[in-house]
């Protein structure tokens, strides 16, 4: 068995290895609908082929010359195909999010000179035939979905040529692993994206080593589920560890179903960012709120131990025989409502509440951290599933093949085979962010048992006070969360004489708050306005605030009525603050924040 070079050499890879009968599995008008191994290879072929009859080709396999593809769709098996079919032909795959803005779509082509786009569904394809007059370069627009009127991705297949499947294998043998298979562009928190180019080496070599570091077992057919969007890096290079290993993908048919899909599944495994299991934790939470009695006792019972767990000391004899009970008669629902069969989740894209891991992992269901950039393909460390391989807290152990210093001001480096090409159009750019090799993270971090990466901060986000004291804002924001009453903060104060925050309250525990109260809940709006509720936050407040150091204590806060969310413009779609929008959008509440500063 010759080990893969390029990504698409994964399908073959997989099917001497596994040949899987349920490769890929994604839901059309409510039922489930699997592709085989061979399947997937016969239409990765076949819409190769295709893109060749529109005269799509890799030209001379510079990414200057390589025709750009661009897909905006949810997860599921034609965005494998359309991946797997752009890397053979040696054209460049350009994945955009769903929820980006017009601005930045017509960006981001006009930037790539994007020829072909592939969209999911008709109100997408709507947005960017609206746009397409402002792109020059965009030629056809196709539809996964079946829509009256709009050309669907199937004509592609279907007018594939013998004689151009044949050509297809003759260009996959000239594609070599340095060539650039995808531009990515980073949404970042400020300013226009920037193109990052990774090449197949760089994916394929950071997907390989994952799975020595973390380790990954040969699935032979266990299944995942897949819901973090394709677009960015994370779940697509998991994805191709999970071809690699023969795990079965099954995609998620939203954000919202995703509940019902983990118990129809019943997976081993998946990837997630924080914020979705800080959903899953308060829903769990506010589900032991609602319980009466005894099961009330017991619930908050077992969370308290849960919140004790420690991966590395396991306790007394006592501590372990009560966790047991505990699993046994409360953390097991836990368990069942994610489908009863999970051996891993994977959490990146921003750093987790430590609670979060030890509440998870003391119930039997295992969380490990990792982290990394686009810009690294993105692992640089992981907490492992090997013994003596997690410490709560950190990111874990940089993975094999990866050289990770910090710099002088905690910035934490790393040189290795996944770095990127750099960034498309952009060498200025990346002259600033590659140094001999180094790719500078903009992160802050430092080890731990000097064998750990902990992140403090982003270098970028460190302000400080009139004062003349650094803050770092996001371990105040994290311990902030961890009381059920807040749902997103932002700690501010750059250039200021203290500190301060936005605050958007859990309305959910709010209304079951003041109806304990004996309030009627009849408005965000109203809530976070009511004296008890200011009160209730005012003591969540002091409470952090005795806690830390006198500088990052949080002098002032305003509270706000309405959740940020990516559709607003205040979250990026790895559901990361954007500081700089939230800063301009909610400039009058700062300002009333600041006024009469002197008083504080």
């Amino acid at each position: 068995m010759i080990a893969p070079t390029r990504l698409f050499d994964l399908l073959e890879f997989q099917q001497e290895k596994f040949n899987l009968n349920k490769m890929l599995s994604g839901k059309v008008n409510g039922n489930w609908v699997s592709y085989s191994t061979t399947q997937a290879i016969e239409m990765s072929n076949a819409l190769s082929a295709g893109l060749l009859s529109l005269g799509i080709t890799g030209n001379d396999f510079t990414v200057e010359n390589a025709d750009k593809v661009a897909i905006i769709s949810n997860n599921r098996p034609e965005w494998v195909f359309t991946d797997m079919a752009c890397q053979q032909i040696g054209a460049v795959l350009t994945p955009i999010y769903p929820t980006t803005s017009n601005n930045e779509i017509e960006f981001i082509f006009n930037d790539a000179e994007v020829k072909v786009c592939f969209v999911s569904n008709k109100d997408l394809y709507e947005k960017i035939k609206s746009l397409q007059p402002n792109i020059p370069t965009l030629q056809y627009i196709f539809s996964f979905n079946e829509i009256e009127g709009i050309p669907n991705w199937k004509t592609l297949l279907e007018a594939a040529t013998d004689e151009q499947l044949k050509n297809v294998e003759f260009i996959k043998q000239r594609i070599d692993p340095s060539s650039v298979a995808t531009i990515i562009y980073t949404s970042g928190t400020t300013g226009f994206p920037k193109g990052v180019m990774l090449s197949h080496r760089n994916i394929l070599s950071n997907a390989l080593l994952s799975i020595k570091s973390f380790p990954f077992e040969d699935a032979n057919g266990g299944k995942v589920l897949s819901f973090l969007p394709l677009n960015h890096i994370f779940e697509r290079m998991v994805s191709y560890i999970y071809i690699h290993n023969g795990y079965s993908i099954w995609y998620a048919e939203s954000m919202e179903t995703i509940a019902d899909n983990l118990k129809e599944v019943k997976p081993n495994g998946f990837t997630t960012v924080p914020r979705l299991l800080e959903k899953v934790y308060e829903s769990i939470v506010n589900k032991g709120h609602a319980l009466t009695g005894i099961k009330k006792q017991l619930f908050f019972w077992a969370l308290k131990l849960g919140l004790q767990y420690d991966n590395i000391n396991r306790g007394s004899w006592w501590y372990r025989l009560q966790l047991a009970i505990a699993n046994k008669l409360v953390f097991s629902k836990w368990r069942e409502g994610l489908g009863g069969n999970i051996e891993f989740i994977i959490s990146g894209g921003a750093a987790c509440q430590e609670r979060l891991l030890r509440i998870f992992n003391s119930a039997r269901i295992p969380v490990f951290e990792g982290y990394g950039p686009t810009e690294n393909s993105p692992v640089i460390s992981v907490n492992c599933n090997i013994p003596g391989g997690t410490k709560y807290g950190t990111v874990g152990l940089p993975i094999l093949g990866q050289e990770v210093k910090l710099a002088e001001d905690g910035e934490i480096l790393v040189k290795g085979p996944s770095v990127m090409v750099g960034y498309y159009k952009r060498p200025d750019l990346t002259a600033e962010v590659v140094k001999e090799g180094w790719l500078l993270t903009g992160d802050i971090g430092c080890w731990v048992d000097d064998r750990f990466l902990k992140i403090t901060d982003r270098k970028k986000e460190l302000f400080k006070t009139s004062g003349g004291k650094y803050v770092a804002p996001q371990p105040i924001e994290n311990k902030f969360k961890e009381n059920r009453y807040i749902e997103q903060i932002m700690v501010v104060g750059a250039g200021e004489k203290f500190v301060s925050a936005l605050i958007v309250p859990s309305f959910v525990n709010l209304k079951a708050y003041l109806e304990e109260q004996g309030e009627t809940y009849t408005s965000n709006e109203a809530a976070i306005n009511n004296p008890k509720v200011k009160a209730l936050i005012d003591g969540v407040v002091d409470g952090f605030n005795a806690k830390i150091n006198h500088v990052e204590q949080v002098k002032r806060y305003q509270l706000l009525p309405k959740e940020w969310s990516i559709d607003g413009g205040e979250m990026t779609p790895k559901l990361s603050l954007k500081r700089k929008v939230i800063m301009e959008k909610y400039k009058d509440y700062l300002d009333k924040i600041y006024t009469g500063a002197d008083k504080v």
